[in-house]
């Protein structure tokens, strides 16, 4: 992935770049699907994650491209900008066009796609075969296409003219962390799967095994023996997370929380026996907040467990 020195005249590169937008966009769920576990629902959107949007980021440079070859407008290759870095001493360095937005899930580093969206506990390989078999079928369509053309520079560029045209909606270079992303996303009809259990039904998807089939790489017995394993992994860790939760709160923090309001209403009785006159806002009020607190988790947890009665039924 090598833009060079001139990317807007780097058709050959400019066809392959497409060929990535548009896998992505068209199996986003995929990609979501290859990165979905327990621990990395939480992780995406937060702690310096890229949201569970799936997007693309490009940098100013390669948008400003397909945005010319979009409109049909001259397109002016862009100067590297100066950037400071608040310190006298130090020169100022060429911003790189690409820039690096760490809030985008997948992302075009200068020669090279990142994604940045699996968890610390995961395998790249998953992630991996989604993005070979995805790429690789939108270059069988471009061959289909090129193949039987007479004229192959008018049919690149209207191809690459159509892919833009087409897919433009999973570029985004902006803050992947705001609210207004969301929105946008949603009107784009870009897929917002913020959890497993959003996602994995996408797997058995009509397109998504024909994908896989086609490119003999699963067979649809092997996809959905595949998503029952997730599920149950998924199932799994969740149980084990709510029975250490039930656990950690009736063994440990209502007993201690307990163990603090005795001593609270110890203090209040003692001073109240042998110092009438002392003031005990301090231990009321704060036996008060502890008993509202303590009844919250009390409630919290016999909802988890009622819950997970439920589910095991």
């Amino acid at each position: 992935m090598e833009p060079g020195e001139t990317p807007f005249e780097n058709a050959q590169f400019l066809l392959f770049l497409c060929a990535v937008v548009q896998a992505v966009d068209d199996y986003q769920d995929l990609l979501r699907i290859s990165v979905a576990s327990a621990g990395n629902d939480h992780r995406l959107g937060a702690n310096e994650a890229p949201p569970a949007i799936v997007s693309i980021f490009l940098g100013d440079e390669l948008s400003g491209i397909l945005e010319a070859i979009d409109s049909g407008s001259a397109y002016g290759a862009r100067e590297k900008l100066q950037m400071k870095v608040g310190v006298h001493v130090i020169p100022h360095f060429p911003k790189d066009t690409t820039d690096r937005n760490r809030t985008s899930p997948f992302a075009f580093t200068g020669n090279k796609f990142e994604l940045r969206m699996l968890g610390s506990s995961q395998s790249v390989s998953d992630a991996n075969v989604v993005l070979n078999t995805t790429v690789a079928e939108s270059l069988r369509k471009y061959a289909d296409i090129l193949e039987g053309t007479s004229d192959l520079t008018t049919a690149v560029h209207e191809l690459i003219l159509k892919v833009v045209r087409e897919h433009k909606r999973i570029i985004f270079n902006g803050n992947g962390y705001d609210d207004a992303w969301v929105k946008e996303a949603k009107k784009r009809g870009l897929l917002n799967l913020r959890t497993t259990p959003d996602c994995l039904p996408y797997f058995v998807a009509p397109k998504n095994i024909e994908l896989f089939t086609l490119h003999k790489v699963l067979s649809e017995t092997e996809i959905r023996a595949r998503l029952e394993i997730m599920l149950e992994n998924y199932k799994k860790i969740v149980n084990i997370e709510a029975m250490t939760m039930i656990d950690m709160t009736r063994k440990d923090i209502l007993p201690a929380s307990a163990g603090f309001q005795k001593k609270l209403a110890d203090t209040i009785a003692v001073k109240r026996t042998y110092a009438s006159a002392a003031d005990c806002t301090y231990e009321t009020e704060t036996l008060v907040t502890a008993a509202a607190l303590s009844k919250a988790a009390y409630e919290s947890v016999k909802a988890l467990e009622d819950a997970l009665k439920k589910a095991q039924e």
